[in-house]
């Protein structure tokens, strides 16, 4: 199908009945079942769901880029430009013109969707060269350097010249967009650009995308699992589960009054901003019981502000397990020509602060203010430059490698990316069991074996998991496997760097409610280290608030999100999604 038309109220995008397959050892899965949807001119579509729900493999569906093995069963995807196309019926070489010209796509992770041996500029002259040859290198050149700067990139110059490695996920993140916009596409399709940025990252992508869309009079479908963004962002929403379409409508509808079971529930998984909560509410707790039921389950959790002050006052009367004095670290910024360092980037400088037995204390912070370099200095990690961290009255620093050896049993981290802290060869529960070969823990093999099998039950997971390797698992089965490797070692004290910031709104609620129920039951104590701050106050005691090196608030969370001292505070929560 290939015909002039009069757009008029037409789509200019429409999926319709798409079904996606792939080949399975049982036979051939269904992934994506009878899809329909519809992008207008002008507008932002916002499709959400838990990871898995098909909402990634539907867009590629458009974009005709499906990963090896799938299967388009039937369907169409109808494109209305100057012509109505059929995307599932056209050549490779009518796609070719589409792709990057008409239609293109920002991926979630540009680390991975960007060249590490191209410069940056070259890669999105490269895709303008591809659908105008006839245009001139200094020409080429002037638009991206005029993209750069109309996507708000510092230095365009420097940026044009850089290698990925060299600029910010954020800055990354722009250079995407810039090789999205630059033919001028009629459609944007946004996937996840936002997942891994801090909140005020996150807030300039946001506009910087509502301005591109005015600008360029185009359509963007923005992917996420993120309701808050969805929210900002979107004109109408398509929400999946599972590969089908549960529920769609217009945003202020379908959050004012969501129909489906599992809108209702994926809206409740978030942290809320206005209350506390004891635990998150999930999926299922919608599912197990009768509608008239649902307004109850939150109400049940809510946690008056007698209960949290009096748990903050029984926290003072608890004894200091962490006490960090001026701790800092510094990374040389410039050397002589015989490698003297003549100037230092102070990623950690002069911190100080004390941590009660069972206290979890939230770190909040953007990207690059020295969140994970302060965690990682606590627990030695990283040599620091200067200060003290006394852990049960004892100087971690003044340790020998042998006693620090031991003293890791007690101090442990939770990675932000679990699949890459896990190794892909080991099976997960010899993984989980390494931890005590190391420390000769338990009298023999058999014991360490049936102390996994008792951390599998105790993180929700089965115990016929073992013998899995960590590609069987979802995202958020391998931080519980992360967690389980943790608790092997029966820590008092544990630093959280980032470890629910890759997961969706239902698997993060999961993960906390488990990090909060195994704090609980082993006595345990947390540095919670995170970008997002309503996940910070949702979890946390306290707060502190990390601006370049230095803590700039420190607080108990309802105060300090309430009732912030500091600008940058007020900037960090002006930025997170209502």
């Amino acid at each position: 199908m290939n015909e002039k038309i009069d757009s008029g109220d037409l789509p200019l995008l429409s999926v319709n009945n798409l079904v996606i397959s792939f080949a399975h050892e049982d036979g051939i899965k269904r992934v994506i079942d009878q899809v329909n949807f519809e992008l207008y001119k002008g507008e932002i579509l916002g499709i959400v769901g838990e990871s898995g729900s098909g909402k990634t493999l539907s867009c590629l569906a458009i974009m005709q880029l499906l990963p090896p093995g799938a299967i388009i069963a039937s369907g169409q995807i109808l494109f209305r430009d100057d012509t109505i196309t059929d995307l599932l019926q056209s050549s490779e070489e009518k796609l070719q013109t589409i792709r990057g010209n008409r239609i293109s796509m920002v991926f979630q992770e540009p680390m991975s969707a960007l060249n590490p041996s191209h410069r940056c500029g070259k890669q999105v002259a490269e895709i303008i060269s591809l659908h105008h040859p006839e245009k001139s290198t200094a020409q080429i050149k002037a638009e991206v350097l005029a993209l750069f700067q109309k996507v708000k990139l510092p230095d365009v110059e420097r940026i044009y010249k850089s290698y990925i490695h060299q600029l910010s996920g954020g800055q990354l993140q722009r250079v995407m967009i810039a090789m999205a916009i630059a033919n001028k596409p009629a459609v944007i399709i946004a996937d996840e650009p936002t997942t891994a940025l801090d909140v005020t990252v996150q807030e300039s992508i946001l506009d910087l995308l509502l301005a591109l869309k005015d600008d360029f009079n185009c359509s963007i479908i923005f992917i996420s699992h993120d309701l808050g963004v969805i929210k900002k962002i979107a004109n109408r929403i398509v929400v999946m589960q599972k590969g089908i379409v549960v529920e769609e409508g217009l945003t202020k509808n379908v959050f004012e009054n969501a129909q489906h079971l599992y809108t209702k529930a994926l809206i409740a998984c978030r942290p809320p901003l206005d209350y506390r909560l004891s635990r998150l509410p999930i999926v299922q707790d919608f599912i197990n019981v009768p509608e008239s039921e649902h307004a109850q389950i939150t109400q049940h959790l809510k946690v008056s502000d007698e209960t949290f002050h009096a748990r903050l006052t029984s926290l003072q009367k608890a004894d200091v397990l962490l006490d960090v004095q001026n701790l800092s670290k510094y990374y040389p910024a410039q050397k002589s020509f015989w490698g003297k360092a003549l100037s230092y980037t102070k990623a950690v400088d002069e911190v100080s602060f004390t941590m009660k037995k069972g206290e979890t204390l939230g770190l909040v912070g953007e990207s690059g203010c020295g969140k994970s370099t302060l965690g990682r200095a606590i627990l030695r990690l990283i040599t620091p430059t200067a200060g003290k961290v006394i852990f049960e009255e004892k100087d971690v620093f003044a340790f020998s490698n042998s006693e620090m050896r031991k003293m890791r049993k007690h101090m442990q981290i939770i990675f932000q990316d679990p699949y890459s802290s896990l190794n892909p060869r080991m099976k997960i529960g010899e993984a989980i069991k390494e931890p005590m070969i190391i420390h000769n823990m338990y009298e023999s093999n058999e014991v360490r074996t049936e102390k996994v099998m008792a951390l599998l039950d105790v993180v929700g997971l089965s115990r016929d998991h073992y013998n899995r390797y960590p590609h069987q698992f979802s995202g958020g089965q391998r931080q519980r496997i992360n967690i389980a490797r943790t608790l092997s070692l029966n820590p008092k004290f544990i630093v959280c760097d980032e470890s629910v910031s890759a997961l969706d709104v239902s698997v993060q609620a999961q993960v906390l409610n488990l990090l909060m129920d195994l704090k609980a039951q082993f006595d345990l104590t947390y540095l919670f280290i995170s970008h997002d701050i309503s996940v910070v106050k949702h979890i946390s005691d306290n707060i502190m608030v990390m601006e370049k090196g230095k803590i700039v608030e420190k607080g108990n969370s309802e105060e300090v999100y309430h009732h912030p001292q500091n600008q940058y505070t007020r900037r960090l929560i002006d930025a997170v999604p209502k």
